[in-house]
């Protein structure tokens, strides 16, 4: 297809938009917010939330879903997980049988525990079945933006559309590569972002690189329990949707979860830091429907269970870690079982 239309309007979907502009004759950037959809029209660029980069002239940015799918095209889903139900809502009257959908939004959702396909596919009525496929991998946007060479994964059951999204989205500053594994590859997108937290939480309390490398390594083994739980494949965790994305969450200086837990550590209180957040830390909510999610399969989420404690039970940062230390002693291979 020569049309590409990004719903989400944030920093994620504005670096895909200038990352993707080469390869689509017209690429319409949709976001809900009037004003600031306003303001990128007359700038040219994300000031709020992706400044310093300007806008090809192809791309056009609206608040409107009747013309952001005027046509048939692709359609790029970057919204937070948490509008995602009510955004396909929305969109749903402007899909027709030919709209394929790629999902870029991490997360699970609360309540239902769906992964954010599960959330389109339920969306979706019975009498319209459109392909889908899922989008991650370690990125920041502002590097793609630049056009630093990056590499993620397109993954779907259709391994045929995954190959035409891969021929499509692939640049020489972005690679991708193909996977049938879309719980696998979803699950590390969603729970890399708690982990990040906990990454964030080690540096905030003054602990140094041995303490974030033992974090990120358990870390791994947790959200890799949690998918195999519910049908994923290991090998996908120590991939770029998995151990890929979780290192540049949990160490990168542009991750918002790690922010999120760096000022945990620090003394602040949640409320007061999301307050101040500009851009949604997905790992906050992730975080409460992995710990539900977890008890409900009886899969042992040491780390994911913690920065629930501290998120949402006002627990001491220092005191999580510690018990995490204290935790009995096993093997490393009981790490990967339930």
């Amino acid at each position: 297809m020569t049309n590409l239309v990004i719903l989400g309007a944030g920093s994620w979907g504005t670096a895909l938009a200038i990352a993707l502009a080469p390869r689509f004759n017209s690429i319409r950037l949709w976001g809900r917010n009037a004003v600031h959809i306003a303001e990128v029209r007359r700038l040219r660029e994300n000031h709020r939330y992706l400044p310093g980069f300007l806008l090809p002239e192809w791309i056009e940015a609206t608040d409107s879903l009747a013309v952001a799918l005027r046509d048939d095209s692709m359609v790029l889903i970057v919204v937070p997980s948490e509008y995602l139900r009510s955004v396909l809502r929305e969109a749903l009257p402007y899909f027709s049988i030919h709209t394929k959908l790629i999902s870029a939004t991490k997360g699970i959702e609360e309540g239902t525990w769906l992964r954010m396909s599960q959330v389109i596919a339920d969306v979706l009525p019975e009498s319209l079945t459109l392909p889908i496929a899922v989008l991650s991998g370690p990125t920041f946007a502002r590097e793609v933006a630049a056009g630093e060479p990056a590499a993620v994964v397109i993954a779907s059951v259709n391994s045929g559309f995954a190959e035409e999204v891969q021929r499509s989205f692939s640049t020489s500053s972005l690679r991708l590569y193909v996977s049938e594994d879309v719980i696998g590859v979803e699950l590390g997108a969603a729970l890399k972002n708690v982990i990040a937290i906990g990454g964030g939480i080690c540096e905030g309390l003054g602990l140094g690189s041995n303490s974030v490398a033992a974090l990120v390594t358990r870390g791994l083994a947790e959200i890799t329990r949690l998918a195999v739980a519910m049908g994923g494949c290991s090998q996908t965790l120590g991939g770029l949707a998995g151990l890929g994305d979780l290192v540049l969450t949990a160490t990168g200086d542009l991750s918002r979860n790690r922010l999120v837990g760096v000022q945990l550590g620090q003394g602040r209180k949640l409320p007061q830091i999301l307050t101040e957040m500009t851009m949604v830390a997905e790992g906050v909510r992730t975080c409460r429907a992995a710990y539900q999610l977890g008890r409900s399969l009886g899969v042992q989420l040491p780390i994911i269970n913690q920065m629930y404690e501290v998120l949402y039970e006002s627990k001491e940062p220092r005191h999580a870690i510690r018990e995490l230390m204290d935790r009995p002693l096993t093997t490393e291979q009981a790490a990967y079982s339930r």
